[in-house]
């Protein structure tokens, strides 16, 4: 069998796990130099160039120029021949894969990886979203999400707790859980910023590795700061770090938020100010109900959906799993909005939306013929 040393794009950017394939410098089956640049990638924030290991042929190129990738992923593989090959690798294992399957459905966005992972598993590529670049860490959530853990799994005692994520998001918990005062706040964990740097006045504790040295100190409560927009996956896999770390993420709510009585919110909730979340309404686990938005009665949200800015729910609306609602979009009376849909700044959806659906920003759904 031929001898193939992959080549797998670089992290350049902890807070940016995805890059753009600018170039491609080696044709495929020509031959490679070690340390001969072999393509060029860039985040929004820096540049970097992918090398050789080793001597060898360019062989299995799994992208284009133009795509989005995610790092770890394989890129191609340096063989000892132009024709080197593995049929237990990608992209050769999937020539084996029936047409219908072995193509993605128009529209979707999907790592070679991820398409892989969810063709081996049965998973249907149409049930999957369309708009944001599908990775193999969300289609593994679906496939085995890890479980929650309840209040019930946490030592009794202690109020002291973490935000994992001191970005945007990170911050606005911040500033919510300090005029909440239900806390104590001990600071943030992000794996890339410097451990000790401030941010808001509060430290950088660490990153993922901190996570088992506080829950041995008897701290295990912490708030996801990871707003995941663009990239649920991202923020899922803070909620999969924290619970197989024995942390129990809280609902945190800002004093100036209304709820309801009769509402009912499962653990995990962010409120922020101003938001309004109306009588009968539940909530699932992990949503965000930012700053002024309105979930009008008889509302049900599953888990993972996050409302953003000034969003609209009508009353006895239903949104499924990890659906994007964008600033002051509104949407009507009993409508149903299916899950990891995509519903723009703006918009006024008057139907239902598929799963996956994608709502441009200021149309009206649907669209008029």
């Amino acid at each position: 069998m031929d001898k193939l040393i992959p080549i797998k794009i670089p992290l350049l950017n902890p807070n940016e796990p995805e890059v753009l394939l600018v170039s491609l410098e080696v044709e495929l089956g020509n031959q490679v130099s070690k340390g001969e640049v072999v393509a060029l990638i860039e985040t929004t924030k820096s540049t970097g160039e992918i090398t050789a290991e080793a001597d060898g042929y360019l062989v299995g190129l799994r992208y284009q120029e133009g795509d989005t990738l995610s790092a770890g992923e394989i890129l191609a593989y340096l063989g000892d021949s132009p024709t080197a090959k593995n049929p237990a690798f990608p992209p050769w294992a999937l020539e084996d894969q029936p047409a219908e399957k072995a193509v993605s459905p128009q529209g979707l966005r999907i790592t070679a990886p991820a398409r892989e992972l969810a063709l081996k598993s049965g998973l249907d590529l149409e049930t999957l979203p369309h708009g944001p670049l599908i990775t193999r860490q969300m289609v593994q959530s679906l496939l085995a999400p890890e479980t929650p853990l309840t209040a019930g799994d946490i030592p009794a005692g202690g109020n002291k707790l973490v935000i994992y994520g001191a970005g945007g998001h990170g911050r606005s918990l911040a500033a919510l859980i300090r005029t909440s005062e239900s806390f104590d706040l001990l600071g943030f964990l992000d794996d890339g910023v410097e451990p000790g740097e401030k941010v808001l006045g509060l430290t950088v504790l660490g990153g993922e590795t901190e996570l088992s040295k506080l829950a041995e100190d008897g701290i295990h409560l912490a708030v996801n700061g990871v707003g995941g927009i663009g990239d649920l996956g991202a923020r899922l896999q803070v909620y999969d770090r924290l619970s197989r770390a024995g942390f129990f993420t809280p609902t945190v709510i800002h004093p100036t938020a209304f709820i309801e009585e009769s509402a009912i919110l499962t653990d995990g909730v962010q409120v922020f100010p101003f938001a309004y979340i109306g009588t009968e309404v539940k909530i699932g686990y992990g949503c965000i109900i930012n700053t002024g938005s309105i979930v009008s009665h008889d509302c049900r949200l599953s888990p993972y959906v996050n409302l953003s800015p000034g969003a609209t729910l009508a009353g006895g609306v239903t949104v499924g799993e990890g659906t994007l609602i964008g600033m002051r979009a509104t949407v009507n009376l009993y409508v149903r909005v299916g899950s990891r849909a995509l519903i723009g700044n703006g918009a006024t959806v008057k139907a239902n939306v598929p799963d996956g659906g994608v709502v441009p920003a200021g149309t009206v759904w649907p669209p008029r013929r």
